[in-house]
């Protein structure tokens, strides 16, 4: 891991995580490029890589509870007030356990996934694919969302359990989290706006985390001694700053234009790259 390549890194991922473009098909696309270019085995990979991109997934987490730091509170202030007088009628306390849950439901779905999950690192093609389906998913769910007359502002018990399945299928790096999170909340007749905010407040637990988890079980001290910790803080900063840029102008462009444009892209990027790294992979 170089200096230059963290920052590149960096970058994507603070574009990518909240654009429904799929974070980690990003990831996995600059890193080949970069082993393609430099002469480097697309199947040689390293501990501190995947700790790299655990480390701006970090950078991306710091953007959101930034941006969204009050309705974070709120929320907080809410479920508490909600446990002393046992009363949940509140609509942000119901939305802090519509996150709970949701949370739940990603977990049940993305462990059994994880090990397929991770193979696919060192198969860009078929990220490609699946970039390729995230991008037709976006598409049909605009469609789809053009004949609900009605969209909803508030989350629901289905909404909230189907949100948090699709967040767990999105395990699968090229299915984008966001895309596929905000995409399932169209389908069930929320607006845009509710259905990226829910998006981006269910990511917290989940990349939180995993943020937690997998240093204290995978990661060696000895061996994170000789990682470039100039070039990972970099990174992951760099992912913090682009990352609030694009979440506070996504949510601008949400509220009044679609996610066709998105779409389109994944469908493009989707096969391009699955050509590219089927011929050179």
């Amino acid at each position: 891991m170089n200096f230059i390549q963290a920052i590149l890194m960096g970058i994507v991922q603070g574009l990518s995580e909240f654009l429904p473009i799929s974070s980690s098909a990003h990831l996995v696309f600059t890193s080949n490029f970069y082993k393609v270019f430099k002469g480097i085995e697309i199947v040689q990979t390293s501990n501190e890589e995947v700790f790299f991109d655990i480390m701006v997934h970090l950078g991306t987490l710091i953007a959101v509870l930034i941006f969204f730091r009050k309705d974070v509170i709120n929320i907080i202030k809410a479920m508490w007030h909600a446990l002393k007088t046992k009363d949940w009628s509140d609509n942000e306390a119901k939305l802090g356990l519509f996150i709970i849950l949701g949370t739940i439901v990603t977990i049940a779905l993305a462990l059994p996934i994880n090990e397929i999950a991770e193979k696919l690192v060192y198969t860009p093609s078929v990220v490609g694919i699946l970039l390729f389906v995230t991008g037709f998913t976006l598409l049909y769910s605009e469609y789809k969302s053009k004949k609900i007359e009605e969209k909803k502002s508030e989350l629901d018990l289905k909404t909230s359990i189907f949100i948090g399945l699709a967040q767990g299928l999105a395990a699968l790096p090229g299915f984008s989290r966001s895309g596929w999170t905000i995409a399932t909340g169209l389908f069930c007749g929320l607006d845009r706006v509710t259905a990226a905010r829910y998006s981006f407040l269910l990511s917290i637990p989940i990349i939180l985390g995993a943020s937690m988890v997998y240093p204290l079980i995978k990661i060696d001290i000895h061996e994170a001694m000789l990682y470039n910790w100039e070039a990972i803080l970099a990174g992951t900063i760099v992912s913090a700053v682009v990352g609030y840029i694009c979440i506070k102008y996504f949510m601008k462009f949400i509220s009044k234009f679609s996610l066709a444009i998105f779409g389109y892209y994944c469908i493009i990027a989707g096969l391009a790259t699955a050509i590219f790294f089927s011929v050179y992979g």
